[in-house]
């Protein structure tokens, strides 16, 4: 069964005068927090922040609400969130996340532009005759990366 990935983009806002506070706490993220993370999908997760406050976070997921779901069950969670309320002016992450609609990503439009693989037993396709990687224009031998 394969699994579908899909990275999700957010943004929120920690007051700018503790910027510096909050990227230290989250240089030593509790471990159970991290485990809790890990347990309820969340993978590649990043944070990065800009000198006003703003936050963006980066992560990719199976199901991002089923993962934001499964934090929202954890004690850890919970525990955290109150942790870092003092960055906060009134709603914490969870309640001001905004979404990003994602409108270009590099790998899928390149996958989608590459010449169909030859399969086993098949013949080549109208794309054989270009020069790959490691051929020149003319499909002779780089001089620069050497023979193979």
């Amino acid at each position: 069964m394969s699994r579908t990935m899909s990275r999700t983009m957010f943004t929120f806002r920690v007051r700018p005068e503790v910027l510096a506070e909050y990227a230290e706490a989250h240089a030593a993220v509790w471990p159970e927090m991290l485990r809790a993370l890990h347990e309820t999908g969340w993978r590649n997760y990043s944070i990065f922040t800009a000198p006003d406050g703003t936050v963006v976070g980066y992560v990719e997921s199976d199901d991002i609400d089923a993962a934001r779901a499964g934090m929202a069950q954890r004690d850890v969670n919970a525990r955290w969130q109150a942790a870092m309320s003092r960055f906060f002016d009134g709603a914490g992450p969870d309640e001001q996340m905004t979404t990003l609609t994602e409108v270009f990503h590099l790998d899928t439009q390149l996958a989608a532009t590459a010449p169909p693989a030859v399969p086993p037993g098949g013949t080549p396709d109208e794309h054989a005759h270009e020069a790959t990687p490691t051929q020149g224009a003319e499909g002779a031998a780089d001089p620069q990366q050497g023979d193979s």
